[in-house]
């Protein structure tokens, strides 16, 4: 049962949840974070952290295939992320879903590009 990072985390990058990671399983896109599902050890503390709610438990999730595939997928080819940043995304609270941004689908936002990695 890993937990995987979900579409609220786009535009909002929000990397308090790498902090608390004991196994350093993130990996850091341009716009969002995922979670290496064959090295997360299914602890949680990541999940309370996440300001966006962003993070769940595979089986917490709709389409949950999609989205471990999806963080499997980037997690191969993205840098890892042990630290928590000094800031998140430009704009992510205004991004954020759970302080009201009631935009478009998020996904079509998904950069493809890797982050900086720590």
């Amino acid at each position: 049962m890993p937990f995987v990072v979900t579409e609220n985390c786009v535009k909002c990058k929000y990397t308090d949840c790498v902090e608390v990671c004991p196994v350093d399983c993130f990996y850091e896109g341009e716009n969002f974070l995922v979670i290496h599902p064959d090295e997360c050890i299914d602890c949680g503390v990541c999940e309370p952290e996440c300001p966006a709610d962003a993070i769940r438990a595979d089986i917490d999730v709709e389409n949950s295939d999609y989205w471990v595939d999806l963080n499997r997928k980037y997690s191969e080819i993205w840098p890892n992320i042990a630290e928590m940043c000094d800031s998140p995304a430009p704009d992510a609270d205004s991004f954020n879903r759970v302080k009201g941004y009631d935009g478009p689908d998020k996904m079509s936002e998904l950069s493809e590009n890797p982050g900086e990695g720590s």
